[in-house]
């Protein structure tokens, strides 16, 4: 084997590589700022500070890492049978419907308590049977996975749009949005939770659906490590003849996995229409179930790793926010590209420095076993 592509330990697959990508993405993030005349140190204490300096900025952290713990792992699960489920983002948009629906049918009538699990089936049904599509034309006509689901994310915009103005918009309102959700359809603020540490929410949408990621990341953790149907999807992904020789059914696996997967996607629209907004409308998944994929990538496709580089994200959107507020020179648009470069070398350009450092460890490992041999002559 070739020594780019020669095993690495555990501590730098899963942390040194990630941190190398992140530090090279933050430099380059730094001469952006220099460029646009501002102190690049500055910026950084801004970020952090306005992302972890305050209850209110962790609230709002935490807020965005949900929808991205759910993404990521929606993009993660795929991985692992070796499926790129790039259609995330419209999954989510139709998970969003059986939110809706739940919400607007009960939210008068019953307590959020009991709605909440009622959207937690709904959004995770329809975000598993708009998966399905793309999984049945991958096992049972070849079409590229990818290629569907991307395909499909603009499908979901536009039946999303058109539920909003034929079927959710109330008579007489001019905004392609539902009416406001009573409070049945409205899920609890985790002040209590903040507190603890005693800290205050203030006015971020910090809610429920947090501890809902935190359960989904775990079963995740079992079932692609702890079961039966977790081996086989594994077995897939590092080897399709492997599977095959072993009696797996590819088909099988393949939708079985994308349903999970999809589920997992339209469970993200929880967070922002019952968590945060308390009705449904345009946007409202705003371009979470792209930064799964880079949450994915740079969390190695395992829950512990997919919830700290939800939270990094996290960081980005919340500590970006306070940067365009205290920073004239530096515009949303710049905080856009800072975000975009973390994205780059955390998704695309993630393996750029791993010849490298492969080479490196073999090199070192190789002095260990001449200086070993050398002292046992």
């Amino acid at each position: 084997m070739s020594a780019p592509f020669a095993k690495l330990p555990n501590w730098a697959e899963y942390g040194l590589i990630p941190l190398i990508n992140l530090v090279v993405a933050f430099v380059i993030s730094g001469l952006v700022v220099v460029f646009a005349g501002e102190n690049p140190f500055k910026a950084a204490y801004l970020m952090v500070s306005g992302a972890f300096g305050s209850g209110e900025g962790i609230g709002y952290t935490l807020f965005y890492a949900t929808n991205f713990i759910f993404a990521g792992l929606a993009v993660a699960v795929a991985f692992h049978a070796g499926l790129f489920n790039i259609g995330v983002e419209g999954q989510a948009y139709i998970g969003g419907i059986g939110v809706a629906t739940a919400a607007l049918a009960f939210d008068t009538t019953l307590p959020w308590y009991l709605v909440f699990p009622l959207a937690i089936a709904g959004s995770a049904i329809m975000g598993a049977l708009w998966a399905l599509i793309p999984a049945w034309l991958q096992a049972y006509r070849g079409s590229h996975i990818v290629i569907t689901t991307i395909m499909f994310n603009y499908i979901s915009y536009s039946l999303m749009l058109w539920m909003l103005i034929h079927v959710y918009k109330p008579m007489g309102s001019m905004a392609a949005q539902s009416r406001t959700f009573g409070e049945g359809g409205q899920l609890p603020k985790l002040d209590w939770l903040l507190g603890i540490f005693g800290l205050s929410n203030g006015n971020s949408p910090f809610n429920l659906s947090f501890l809902l990621a935190l359960l989904a990341a775990f079963l995740v953790w079992m079932l692609i490590w702890r079961s039966r149907l977790g081996y086989e999807i594994r077995t897939l992904g590092n080897s399709s003849g492997a599977a095959r020789y072993a009696g797996i059914s590819e088909k099988k696996i393949i939708i079985v996995t994308m349903l999970i997967s999809g589920g997992l996607a339209g469970l993200l629209a929880i967070n922002s229409i019952m968590g945060d907004q308390f009705r449904i409308q345009q946007e409202f998944v705003s371009g979470a179930g792209f930064v799964g994929i880079a949450v994915a990538l740079m969390g190695r496709s395992h829950p512990v790793g997919i919830i700290l580089a939800s939270v990094l994200f996290g960081m980005l959107y919340q500590g970006g926010a306070e940067i365009a507020f205290d920073m004239p020179n530096i515009s949303r648009d710049m905080i856009v590209i800072i975000q975009g470069l973390v994205i780059l070398f955390a998704g695309a350009l993630e393996n750029m420095f791993r010849p490298a450092i492969t080479s490196a460890f073999i090199r070192m490992s190789n002095r260990g076993a001449d200086s070993a041999a050398q002292a046992g002559v």
